[in-house]
């Protein structure tokens, strides 16, 4: 079951490949992302050290969060892979020019994962041929709709 998903990825990125990670996280983000609290719209994915982090993702605190906690909305969080899907990774970033993209946040088994999408930046005649092929598929729909 989906969370929030990152709609503007598939908009902005070609999604070549998909990764389901793990996310450390701290049990006030837990709570408030079961509340509904998450954000993706600006984060990113970067690797450092051999390891994945997710930056720019903000989760508001609940007001009712611990007394003893100072919750940063927008803190780094280290996600979690294999060893050799972080290296597939790190390989295909580095030296074939992809981006590591956060397509959504979804519960599997009770756990709170995050998708994560090998991506190649569009350009802007990409973007304009995708919505032609949107706007064609709408209106062939709306024209078999009429002729049954």
């Amino acid at each position: 079951m989906s969370i929030v998903q990152n709609r503007k990825a598939s908009h902005d990125y070609f999604i070549e490949q998909r990764f389901e990670a793990g996310i450390a996280l701290e049990g006030w983000e837990v709570k408030a992302i079961r509340a509904g609290r998450a954000q993706l719209k600006e984060a990113y994915v970067i690797v450092s050290n051999g390891e994945l982090f997710l930056i720019g993702s903000h989760i508001s605190p609940l007001l009712a969060a611990s007394t003893h906690v100072i919750p940063d909305p927008v803190r780094t969080r280290k996600l979690l892979l294999h060893a050799r899907e972080i290296s597939e990774l790190i390989g295909s970033v580095e030296r074939s020019g992809y981006t590591l993209v956060p397509l959504n946040l979804h519960y599997k088994g009770g756990r709170i994962k995050l998708e994560v999408g090998l991506a190649k930046g569009k350009k802007q005649h990409d973007k304009r041929e995708a919505k032609k092929e949107q706007e064609w598929q709408r209106e062939k729909g709306r024209l078999l709709k009429q002729t049954r």
